[in-house]
């Protein structure tokens, strides 16, 4: 009889256990959900960005530059990681990111060439390719449309209003976006 009860003690125990791993489980992946719904927050990094698909590929990103930041997702590993930046549109409707100190940047180091990546502009999601620039002259015309657009949404602690001849520092870094079908 003793035996019994031990065999039925540990197979309680068994899905006790069970059952409050699960219920972690199911309330971390709850609560990351809520966090990506509040994040990225300023300077705090999210994860999956929620909104309103976009309606098909966009050619022309110059709207991006009424918009005050936008937002990137990629992923790092399996999990996903969200960030505030700006982004700005050349004259010619292109659309690139900002990234000062880009070697310092935990989202940078993860992107390659062709990266998959989620951007978010006014609630509107867009499937797009991130490349990293390195031709001086599209550097250039990237850090003209940012000085360009930052002289309205610049200002701040985080992202000052540059003066409009401002050089393009060396640490400066710059990703060509474009729509994914």
């Amino acid at each position: 009889m003793s035996e019994s009860v031990t065999e039925n003690n540990n197979t309680n125990r068994g899905w006790i256990i069970g059952a409050i791993l699960a219920g972690v489980l199911a309330a971390g992946i709850v609560g990351f959900l809520i966090y990506s719904a509040v994040c990225p927050c300023e300077r705090t990094p999210g994860g999956f960005l929620f909104g309103a698909a976009a309606d098909g590929p966009v050619e022309d990103w110059s709207f991006a530059n009424e918009v005050p930041l936008c937002q990137l997702q990629i992923f790092a590993g399996i999990r996903p990681h969200s960030i505030n930046l700006n982004c700005m549109s050349t004259q010619a409707g292109e659309l690139y990111l900002s990234c000062s100190v880009c070697e310092q940047k935990y989202w940078a180091a993860r992107v390659s060439k062709d990266e998959s990546a989620v951007m978010r502009l006014n609630g509107v999601t867009y499937p797009v390719f991130l490349n990293r620039v390195k031709t001086p002259s599209r550097m250039d015309a990237a850090w003209k449309a940012r000085i360009t657009k930052l002289q309205s949404f610049g200002g701040g602690p985080y992202n000052p209003k540059p003066d409009p001849n401002a050089q393009r520092p060396d640490h400066w870094w710059t990703f060509h976006v474009t729509s994914r079908s």
